[in-house]
């Protein structure tokens, strides 16, 4: 039997089985079924505790990935350095299953004198469900949850920081930065989103290691820079990054930025911060562009060819961390069609809608009028399409004044009408065959204007006949 038994009713589940994903338990009691040891951890863990939806649901397990593998047809193994599968389900669901693991730093057997450089390069140590919990960053990250028996498994003391919502590293936080200084950016981002402290000897390792988070990979770093945008708390984890001296790091062209501006500058870069919050809370998809440009609206800009540090940041993003070069030219379209929603030129706006990056430029936009409180009509007509749409004295809505053509054929037209008017009843029977000519002659001037408005008389096609005097068309033999 695949599925997981009802809990006893002696002893209720701490986590309700309605909360749970349906899939993630079908993979755990699949992987069981073969003789595995199987647990949901981390992250759901976490935020099922804390009443939180989960973004996702990790399983860890004892089997190896080749071994998960073979269970499961609908899956796949990825990474490199952290081999992990995926499991994949219908709508794009993916759970993912991760093997025991154990430090590696521990696992060697000596490290000698000279072994100072903590840095952790690769992560295949398999191990046990308790070498695992141990070997992750953080206590509240380091919970199990077995779904068979309705229990949460504690090695690391993660559900005392729980209730009181503090971030503390697993072990030694000296030990834990220098091993990856990527840490530092997950705790603060942790802290923000959960609206935890972190502990004071956490903290102080933070300040003390953060140098060393340029050793990592740039690609990480931008990842996690975007993680942070995307949190829903990122003005206050940028303060927390301006405290542990983590920001320069990352971002030096922003950190100088908030170091050289005022009080008054300040509080405009973190209400924007604020504004980006606001929206993503809301439940919008902010593209990455969007994001990099509310970090980047704040820098100057280029004026003509000229360099400016917004182009610099974005460069160094492209050529350091693997940004790819069409989010970077998306944001830099994005920050100028700013000017144009404001005072652009009619023709411009009137194309804005039509460009791949007018969705991230009104996100960017919204931001601001969020930010300064200004602007609410002006948003509201761009997002409506009213902006586009409005008249004004030189739009296309105008009417054009009648061409010299069209006005002569008008006035004979005009003219003809009053000789109608006073026809006589004999005249009115004899109509349809004088009208033959008249007809003709509309028909004409109607081609004529037609060439006039292609600009110039019509070419002739090769091969074409011309068209019979009487207006009829020539049969042929």
């Amino acid at each position: 039997m695949l599925d997981p038994p009802e809990p006893d009713p002696d002893h209720p589940a701490e986590i309700p089985l309605d909360r749970l994903d349906v899939d993630a338990v079908k993979v755990i009691a699949r992987l069981r079924h073969m003789g595995h040891q199987a647990y949901l951890v981390g992250g759901c863990v976490r935020d099922l505790l804390l009443g939180k939806p989960p973004k996702d649901f990790d399983v860890a397990t004892s089997a190896h990935p080749g071994e998960v593998r073979a269970i499961f047809r609908n899956c796949r193994l990825i990474g490199r350095r952290f081999r992990l599968a995926h499991v994949y389900y219908r709508g794009g669901k993916v759970i993912e299953v991760a093997t025991f693991r154990q430090n590696p730093v521990e696992a060697a057997d000596d490290l000698g004198e000279q072994a100072t450089d903590l840095l952790i390069t690769r992560d295949n140590v398999f191990g046990t469900a308790e070498e695992d919990a141990v070997r992750r960053d953080f206590t509240v990250n380091g919970l199990f949850y077995d779904t068979f028996a309705g229990e949460v498994i504690d090695y690391v003391g993660g559900r005392a920081d729980l209730d009181a919502h503090r971030i503390s590293t697993i072990g030694d936080p000296e030990i834990r930065m220098r091993e990856d200084p990527v840490r530092a950016l997950r705790a603060i981002r942790f802290a923000a989103r959960l609206g935890f402290t972190i502990a004071p000897e956490t903290f102080a390792a933070m300040r003390r290691h953060a140098a060393e988070i340029a050793r990592c990979a740039p690609a990480r770093l931008l990842e996690e820079t975007f993680k942070i945008l995307r949190c829903g708390a990122s003005a206050r984890a940028f303060e927390l990054l301006r405290a542990a001296g983590a920001l320069p790091m990352i971002l030096p062209a922003v950190a100088e930025l908030l170091d050289r501006a005022d009080e008054a500058g300040r509080r405009r870069f973190h209400a924007h911060l604020g504004a980006l919050d606001g929206l993503v809370r809301s439940g919008a998809e902010v593209s990455e562009a969007a994001l990099l440009g509310t970090l980047l609206i704040h820098l100057p800009g280029a004026e003509g060819d000229a360099r400016s540090p917004q182009s610099d940041l974005l460069d160094a993003l492209v050529q350091g961390a693997r940004l790819p070069r069409k989010i970077a030219e998306r944001t830099r379209l994005a920050l100028s069609a700013q000017r144009i929603f404001h005072d652009g030129s009619r023709r411009r706006q009137r194309s804005l809608p039509a460009q791949s990056y007018y969705v991230d430029a009104l996100q960017l936009l919204e931001v601001t009028v969020r930010a300064t409180g200004e602007g609410d009509e002006l948003l509201a007509r761009w997002k409506s399409g009213e902006a586009v749409h409005d008249e004004r004295p030189h739009g296309r809505s105008q009417p054009h004044p009648p061409r010299h053509g069209a006005a002569r054929n008008g006035a004979r037209a005009e003219a003809a009408e009053p000789e109608a008017a006073t026809a006589g009843d004999g005249e009115a029977k004899a109509g349809p065959t004088k009208a033959e000519p008249d007809e003709a002659a509309g028909a004409d001037g109607e081609a004529r204007r037609r060439r006039r408005r292609r600009g110039g008389k019509r070419r002739r096609r090769r091969g074409g006949a011309r068209p019979a005097e009487g207006g009829g068309a020539q049969n042929g033999p």
